[in-house]
């Protein structure tokens, strides 16, 4: 074999190592820096997480399309998601690529959902949230309302210091870009916890 087949060989095994990578980092797992304190004391900032983007479904690599989805968010769920009032894809301002959001699912579609200072009630009953926060107030109050067909609310567990779903509204599933499963730094040390 010649040093030029040789030096295409193995670029090209590069390039293949590189797309499967990729594409298992796009449609499996991924990990995400939080940049802020929106989930505390659940998440802090500057904590990284561990998000399994094949929770509720596969997606075609790099598409919002899904191959097959066989789970909903559920309540309680720890969520990354793409802001929904996020400008376009095709839009040219730059922070309209880069950001996502954590937060809590606390209502799906069908739920008859209010947020009371800070507390989430469905069909009139609190709801038990062992991992929130009032610290900073109970933030906008909302409803009571129904969620729509496929969608759900989300909340920050840093109830007066979170702008989510009483800002922004409703969260359609689409939206959802995988289930953070668990936190792996804190202040720059590995930590493993649970989410």
């Amino acid at each position: 074999m010649t040093r030029g087949r040789r030096a295409l060989r193995t670029l090209f095994q590069l390039a293949s190592a590189a797309a499967v990578a990729f594409t298992a980092r796009a449609s499996f797992a991924d990990h995400y820096r939080v940049p802020s304190g929106s989930m505390e004391p659940t998440v802090h900032v500057g904590d990284r997480i561990v998000v399994a983007k094949a929770a509720y479904g596969l997606r075609v690599p790099l598409s919002d399309a899904y191959l097959v989805r066989y789970a909903a968010p559920a309540r309680g769920d720890v969520v990354v998601l793409e802001p929904p009032d996020r400008p376009d894809k095709d839009a040219t301002d730059a922070d309209a690529f880069g950001s996502v959001l954590l937060k809590r699912v606390v209502a799906v579609e069908g739920d008859r959902v209010e947020v009371r200072e800070g507390q989430v009630l469905i069909d009139g009953r609190k709801v038990e949230e062992p991992r929130i926060t009032l610290d900073a107030g109970g933030g906008p109050d909302l409803g009571p309302v129904i969620v729509p067909r496929g969608k759900v609310l989300v909340l920050g567990d840093n109830r007066g210091n979170s702008r989510d779903g009483r800002a922004f509204g409703w969260v359609d599933r689409d939206r959802i870009l995988g289930r953070a499963f668990a936190v792996v730094t804190r202040d720059g040390a590995l930590f493993f916890e649970p989410l």
